[in-house]
């Protein structure tokens, strides 16, 4: 702090800028942005990786960290080798579709030769792939498979009734794409031989449709499929086709649990590919091995449990010999669990009261695994190496904060990405021990403006709730905070399922204009309650079938327990929060009316009934089986409860949470004769953005609550 107030004038006059305010004028300029390193590759020599620059893909050294050169010049937005790292696909352009689906434009660069191909003849494709012989590149075009042959350059079309809102092939649906988390459904055999797919029918799925405004004299409509809870989904089946003869064979998947099919993966063996698919309540799910030469889908374990599984977030890893690492929260935490290459259990490779939180891969030489824990404490992430075959475990990152890695292919190497809630990102070069061998960049200088305009650091504190956990909390005080003096307090939280705000890290979203809250006079408080993740299953699946309960409870709970606090005012307390967030400000300001004095709810969810079914249904199964589930926890129910000041905001064009959700419940607020405030934008996304949307928007929130609380 002594440093601190020795340096502040010199750094205020530095920048030019007045010292002890953060504005939004300067969040929204960029003028906090930090720094980072653009799309790590570690090259297969483990000597080497590259990184996006402008001008360029860089390539560096891990032993001196220099940079060596520029593998390929150029700007671009992306880059991805073939198996061999003979050709190198580059995409140049991309037009996004939704969350993680997009149109690009690339070109393939033949790092041997020089020479460069441009993929489907210039014209945007989705999800490409090499074949891992790298003499092919598959690719979708309007819902339809092809591949192009990069010596002759011909082009193959492996599919034929790829239809919008009809037929997909290889391509995930809206509600697969959003909620199993990626948009590619196929893949290579390890030969190059075949290509597995998935089939998409979406034909009596209901179709949402979405009035796009723009400047046109009658609006437009964007239209697409989206299965709401309990309504029909697509019909998946899973297909082979044949390069050698283009053919195809359709997978008899009819013994299995065949109702969704949310992934396909390469195995190490060469003609053999897995499915993961579920039934519909997602409590189980069928791990399988396709035979691709005939076909033959044979059964390696089924993964059960009483509540639900994470379908969305699979960890899969197959081992040269092809026995493969599985994560599951069999034990009550999520760990990895080593197969055998027909699927029986050979051991728990990780135990504790703790989770695996990523995984890296494997070192055949050593033995060892890479991974990503919270065996530091749930509000932190560490990266550990694993002996598979003793359990030797050893620490290579720093102890607390947020710490991932990117390894070299050897795991001599790592680049160390960390941060802390009171230290920006650093990357850091390490050796394979964790040794630290150079800092590669760092955030100093966004650090020393945001200390300049008086920046607070986060204080982490536990919570009590009713059921006698210790939630996870975090506060943030004004820089002149006087603990004789109340303070209004202004919560946020998002609290969905296996969600986590409250950890150890830096943030680059919403903590700037929490700190410039503070800075106008008030306290700043985020709880993680029941339903949140990184605490076990139990924690986090006690919400099944009550979504919403258990987590409007817990932040009421935290909001009383936090007014009994001498520094805060407990008749002035508010609440934040998008999307989920949006849901629980919902209920806080309905079913909590007589704790929170002020809410803002973004793109809120108000009647799960409107939302889609893979995400709705893990957690509340359907509305016909649980009616109560969906209407005793929806704000809608409980609008005459509304005694606060309300702000309701939501963009028009929301592909996710759909516009519905607010007109639904403005007008139960209405018919209740509540007075609150109402915010539409137009033709903006569930992110709501562009331009000087955000600017405006955070505006608007600024005045709503300096008017309010």
């Amino acid at each position: 702090m002594k440093k601190f107030l020795l340096t502040l004038t010199v750094v205020a006059a530095f920048y030019n800028v007045t010292a002890q305010e953060i504005t939004l004028d300067k969040i929204y300029s960029g003028y906090y942005r930090g720094k980072g390193i653009a799309g790590i590759t570690s090259m297969k020599n483990g000597e080497n990786y590259l990184v996006i620059e402008q001008g360029g893909i860089a390539k560096y050294s891990y032993k001196t960290s220099q940079k060596e050169g520029n593998l390929v010049d150029g700007n671009f937005e992306s880059y991805e080798f073939s198996d061999d790292e003979s050709k190198i696909l580059l995409l140049k352009e991309s037009q996004p579709i939704y969350r993680h689906s997009f149109l690009g434009k690339y070109d393939i660069k033949d790092l041997k030769t020089g020479k460069t191909t441009t993929l489907n003849e210039g014209k945007a494709v989705q999800e490409p792939r090499f074949s891992p012989d790298a003499t092919k590149i598959s690719f979708i075009v309007d819902n339809n498979l092809f591949y192009q042959d990069l010596n002759s350059g011909k082009i193959t079309q492996i599919t034929e009734h790829g239809v919008k809102n009809k037929v997909l092939n290889g391509l995930a649906d809206w509600v697969y794409e959003e909620e199993f988390g990626h948009a590619r459904l196929y893949e290579w055999t390890k030969n190059s031989a075949d290509i597995l797919f998935v089939k998409l029918v979406e034909t009596d799925v209901p179709e949402i449709y979405i009035p796009i405004y723009g400047k046109s004299l009658y609006p437009n409509e964007m239209r697409y499929k989206y299965p709401k809870a309990g309504e029909k989904n697509s019909v998946a089946s899973a297909h082979i086709y044949h390069l050698a003869d283009g053919k195809k064979t359709k997978v008899n998947l009819d013994q299995f649990k065949n109702y969704y099919i949310p992934n396909v993966i390469q195995t190490a063996n060469a003609d053999e590919i897995v499915l993961i698919t579920s039934q519909r309540t997602q409590n189980a799910s069928d791990v399988l091995k396709v035979d691709t030469k005939t076909g033959v889908a044979t059964k390696l374990f089924t993964e059960t449990d009483e509540k639900w599984i994470d379908t969305d977030n699979v960890t899969l890893e197959f081992l040269e010999d092809n026995s493969f690492l599985w994560a599951s929260e069999r034990d009550g935490f999520r760990h990895l669990y080593w197969f055998d290459k027909d699927g029986k259990l050979k051991k728990q490779v990780t135990k504790g009261n703790w989770e695996v939180t990523d995984y890296y891969g494997y070192n055949p030489k050593s033995k060892e695994i890479f991974v990503q824990t919270t065996e530091k404490g749930s509000i932190n992430k560490v990266v550990s190496k694993i002996n598979i075959q003793n359990g030797k475990a050893q620490l290579i990152s720093n102890t607390e904060g947020n710490n991932s890695a990117n390894f070299s292919k050897n795991y001599n190497y790592f680049i160390e990405t960390c941060s802390t809630a009171s230290k920006p990102y650093t990357f850091v070069l390490k050796d394979g021990n964790g040794k630290q061998l150079k800092e590669l960049q760092n955030n100093d200088d966004q650090f020393k403006k945001l200390q300049a305009d008086n920046f607070s650091v986060k204080e982490f504190i536990t919570i009590p709730n009713e059921a006698g956990d210790q939630m996870n909390a975090w506060i943030i005080k004004p820089k002149n905070f006087d603990p004789n003096k109340k303070y209004p307090l202004f919560m946020f939280q998002y609290s969905g399922p296996g969600s986590q705000q409250v950890a150890n890290s830096w943030d680059n979203g919403n903590a700037l204009w929490f700190e410039m809250l503070a800075q106008k006079g008030y306290i700043i408080a985020c709880v993680d309650g029941r339903g949140t993740g990184f605490k076990g299953a139990k924690f986090k699946k006690v919400t099944y079938k009550n979504l919403g309960k258990y987590e409007i409870e817990d932040q009421i709970a935290a909001a009383k327990w936090l007014g009994t606090q001498k520094y805060i005012d407990k008749t002035r307390i508010g609440i934040f929060g998008w999307s989920f967030g949006g849901y629980m400000a919902s209920l806080a300001m309905t079913k909590g009316a007589d704790v929170f004095k002020t809410g803002i709810a973004v793109a809120p969810v108000t009647n799960w009934r409107y939302y889609d079914s893979v995400y709705t249904e893990r957690f509340l199964l359907t509305p016909q089986e649980n009616p109560a589930g969906y209407d005793d926890n929806s704000p809608t129910t409980y609008a005459n409860l509304l005694k606060g000041k309300f702000l309701l905001i939501h963009g028009t064009a929301d592909d996710n949470v759909h516009f519905q959700n607010s007109m639904e419940f403005s007008e139960a607020l209405i018919q209740n004769k509540k007075q609150f405030e109402f915010m539409a934008y137009p033709d903006k996304n569930h992110g709501i953005y562009g331009g000087q949307t955000r600017p405006q928007l955070y505006q608007k929130m600024t005045d709503f609550i300096l008017e309010n609380l």
